[in-house]
């Protein structure tokens, strides 16, 4: 399916009138590129920050460049920048730098992802940043932290994957370990950035200051591992790939139906006694001695999986997943991302929707998973263009007049075109 022929979505719901948001108010300066620290700010932006993005005047941030493309700009940048003010600025330009550093007075905080040194070049590394604004909370996002032996390494998602042993995790146990197809650790580590900003802010009630918060994706895999990484530590068992089951419970996994794969999970005897006897129409099965406890059924998994499929033929993944639901049995229909947009629970959460854009028309918009009574999310407006929002963030923010931005424009702080 593709979007001639997608059903058309619909807008996005429009928050609560008059509410305030969670972090209006708060300035946030951002010189993030990619996802990790783009998704960090995505957050923030979300959460009624005022979020200032700013981008290379020349060509910006090397996403909009990726494909597909909508009205001229990358489809993953409309993604990830929704909610935020785009400037252009020429850093290596010194009229530039300067722009920046006012912005950095004017914030509470910033976001980079640059590799180390690069602020430093511009003049706004954080020694200088927190003299300037000593309640700024300056949040770095890198592949490795910025101290240490490993500080100026480049790092990407899926290396990150594979030097944590993400990736050993992923896949079945008779091929090799395979990366997940989302960029898992770029988003995981925006989402912990964006924690870690939060943990800041509420420092600084109690003590007035800012500080430096960082966050690296290869600590954030360590925690993606999951329990996992703490079963290995206590046993010195290394864990290994179990594909679509899993390593300590069944029935759990895909099963086939009439119509196509069905995961279930059936993590405790409970759960499989109402899985075989409200559901399977097989009581006889929860006294069966192969399946009493968890231990007994992992013994004979490949037996129980039979017996289960063989059921399962006589119907749709559809009409079974209605009946485990009902019986309290988790599971799910295995869905295409087309699959999934097309289904009820994705309509029921409203979490697909369309939006204006200056260049592309409407452009598709997932909705944000923060969900607030009080102090909704904003409305969602797209990514900006390239230097959108240039002169109106001079003029709001740091009081440039015409005569100021002409001047500033033949001095070159943005870029060659202006």
């Amino acid at each position: 399916m593709t979007t001639t022929d997608r059903p058309p979505l619909p807008p996005p719901r429009p928050r609560k009138s008059g509410a305030p948001s969670p972090l209006q108010g708060l300035r946030v300066i951002d010189f993030s590129h990619f996802i990790a620290g783009p998704m960090c700010t995505l957050f923030l932006a979300d959460m009624g920050a005022d979020v200032i993005k700013i981008e290379n005047a020349a060509n910006g941030d090397d996403f909009r460049r990726f494909q597909p493309h909508l009205g001229g700009e990358g489809v993953p940048f409309l993604w990830v920048n929704r909610n935020k003010k785009g400037i252009a600025l020429d850093l290596t330009n010194e009229a530039a730098q300067k722009i920046a550093t006012e912005l950095v007075a004017s914030a509470d905080i910033l976001v980079e992802n640059f590799s180390r040194g690069v602020m430093e070049r511009f003049g706004l590394g954080y020694d200088a940043m927190e003299k300037l604004n000593p309640r700024l909370i300056y949040c770095s996002v890198s592949a490795y932290g910025r101290d240490g032996a490993m500080a100026d390494r480049l790092g990407f998602d899926p290396v990150i994957q594979a030097e944590t042993g993400f990736m050993s995790m992923n896949g079945f146990p008779d091929q090799p370990g395979v990366r997940t197809g989302p960029a898992i650790m770029d988003i995981s580590t925006g989402m912990t950035a964006t924690i870690a900003v939060l943990g800041a802010l509420a420092a600084r009630q109690s003590t007035g200051c800012g500080q430096r918060v960082e966050t690296a994706l290869f600590d954030t895999a360590a925690l993606m591992l999951g329990f996992h990484a703490m079963n290995y530590l206590a046993t010195g068992r290394n864990p290994t790939r179990a594909g679509n089951r899993s390593a300590d419970s069944t029935p759990t996994g895909t099963f086939n139906t009439a119509d196509g794969p069905l995961y279930i999970t059936c993590a405790n005897d409970r759960t499989f006694r109402r899985l075989v006897t409200d559901v399977l129409a097989r009581p006889d099965l929860a006294e069966d001695p192969r399946f009493l406890s968890n231990r007994d059924r992992m013994a004979h998994r490949d037996e129980l999986t039979v017996i289960i499929e063989e059921i399962l033929s006589g119907d749709s993944s559809e009409r079974w997943v209605v009946k485990m639901q009902a019986a309290g049995v988790p599971a799910g229909v295995v869905r295409t991302i087309e699959g999934a947009f097309s289904s009820f629970e994705m309509t029921e959460r409203e979490l697909a929707s369309s939006i204006r854009h200056p260049t592309a028309g409407e452009i598709p918009n997932i909705g944000s998973p923060l969900r607030f009574s009080e102090t909704p999310v904003l409305d969602p407006v797209a990514a900006p263009t390239l230097g959108q929002h240039t002169t109106e963030v001079l003029e709001r923010v740091l009081g440039y007049g015409p005569e100021r931005i002409a001047e500033l424009t033949a001095a070159g702080a943005f870029g060659s075109s202006g």
